[in-house]
């Protein structure tokens, strides 16, 4: 698919760009987001010759209907396909998810939107601009939702599909075939872009539909995408809907579509903890042995050992059976630290850390770890000192803070600089510059290295 829902937080982000990823919501792009107009055939401007367009785009539904219902051959019904398609794009004209407003007067002719006015979607404040047929939402200059308000036919892919499956069933011979499955394709990314729109516009048990019919009408075009599926589950995971929710992420395994990380175990987990704790479990281990450096799932498992009682050494199982795999692997060093952080066995966590370093000393996530382990200490002792009454063991605290914090420094500094990620350097910044505030006025280096980290983290 073209995009993959990842947390709520892409709402935000990446499902209002759709910049992703399916992704994220990540992954590969596709028809219509990202840049590409979506080809809708309808009217650019407004008033009469929009609505004239319009008229002429129900007509020449009526028209292929009437042919249909006098010849009911592939050729008609094709024709009818096309007429539902152009009827759905024509109410928002050629307008595109992402597109810029000069972009926009372009291929819409300066239409001019009869109101305006500042809403708020989904926690986000968004333009909306209302042509009558069509709400378009602004995220600042960037097309974030199209809603269609007055659809020139009801439910026109729907019937679109149908259309083309009737052709596609007299097609005996697969002369049509390349043809109906570009067609089918197509509107697969049609549903799914309408679906995005909805969640956006937080209609989520709608969204979720749209999904589905996206990956089911994807498999008739004989591209499954699965991970309309999982979007399907996300979004109705996300409302609350755990039935559904199950329902398409079992349908993600049935067709070994696991989501980023993993993520498909862990949401399955999380729907059977209350009900089924052992099916929980299973889905964890499952996803522990295919994604064992997945944090949502290696979290999954330990609340479930914690929460349930049950030896934890068993965890420590899992990732020596998973180190017996790959030995080379650093990233279950660092699967291991975290574990032991969870566990409270803070030298085997710091151990694991620098296990990290002896076998791949680029392998950033190794420091990135100690760091904020180090890190994550000192803020508790500084909170800890700061409802300290007594003076002498305020000092205390405030000395073991500062060597905490100094601790932190060094392994921060290795993973900004062996890690090519720029959000990760960024990320590394942030609590560098934190911690070298705090001793600015103890060595210059410190502020000097205080001033690096702070232009980086404001993107000088």
């Amino acid at each position: 698919m073209k995009k993959i829902l990842m947390t709520l937080a892409l709402v935000a982000s990446i499902s209002f760009a759709y910049a992703q990823p399916g992704g994220g919501m990540g992954g590969p792009g596709g028809g219509g987001p990202g840049g590409a107009p979506r080809g809708m055939g309808g009217p650019g401007g407004g008033g009469n010759s929009a609505a004239r367009a319009l008229e002429a785009k129900k007509a020449a539904v009526d028209a292929a209907e009437a042919a249909v219902a006098k010849k009911n051959n592939v050729a008609n019904l094709i024709k009818l396909g096309q007429a539902y398609v152009a009827a759905y794009d024509a109410p928002a004209g050629n307008a595109w998810i992402g597109a810029g407003r000069q972009e926009l007067a372009l291929v819409t002719g300066n239409a001019r939107p009869r109101s305006t006015e500042e809403v708020v979607v989904n926690g986000m404040q968004l333009t909306k601009e209302d042509y009558g047929t069509h709400n378009f939402y602004f995220n600042g200059d960037r097309l974030a939702i199209v809603e269609v308000t007055r659809p020139v036919v009801p439910d026109a892919l729907t019937k679109a599909v149908d259309a083309y499956k009737k052709a596609a069933a007299l097609d005996t011979k697969g002369s049509k075939k390349k043809d109906l499955d570009k067609a089918f394709n197509s509107i697969s990314d049609k549903l799914s872009d309408e679906a995005f729109n909805l969640y956006n516009l937080g209609k989520g048990s709608e969204a979720s539909k749209l999904f589905e019919q996206s990956a089911d009408v994807s498999a008739l075009g004989g591209q499954l995408d699965t991970s309309a599926y999982y979007n399907a589950g996300f979004v109705a995971h996300s409302a609350g809907d755990m039935a559904r929710a199950k329902q398409m992420f079992e349908k993600c395994l049935g067709y070994n579509f696991y989501g980023e990380g993993g993520e498909v175990f862990a949401k399955l987990a999380n729907i059977s903890e209350k009900d089924d704790p052992a099916k929980a479990k299973q889905y964890l281990e499952q996803g522990f042995a295919k994604f064992p450096d997945s944090q949502s799932i290696l979290i999954g498992l330990i609340n479930y050992y914690i929460d349930n009682n049950e030896d934890t050494g068993k965890l420590f199982d899992l990732i020596n059976q998973a180190k017996a795999n790959e030995p080379n692997n650093a990233s279950l060093y660092y699967v291991e630290g975290n574990i032991n952080v969870q566990l409270g066995n803070e030298d085997a966590a710091v151990a694991a850390y620098r296990k990290c370093a002896d076998i791949n000393p680029n392998y950033e996530f190794g420091y990135v770890g100690e760091g904020v382990y180090w890190y994550n200490k000192a803020v508790d002792l500084q909170d800890k000192a700061q409802q300290e009454l007594d003076d002498a063991k305020y000092a205390a605290l405030v000395a073991e803070f500062e060597t905490t914090l100094k601790n932190a420094i060094a392994p921060f500094e290795k993973a900004f600089e062996v890690t090519k990620d720029n959000d990760v350097k960024v990320s590394v910044a942030e609590y560098l510059k934190n911690a070298c505030y705090r001793f600015r006025d103890e060595d210059p280096k410190f502020m000097e290295a205080y001033n690096k980290y702070d232009a980086i983290v404001r993107g000088e």
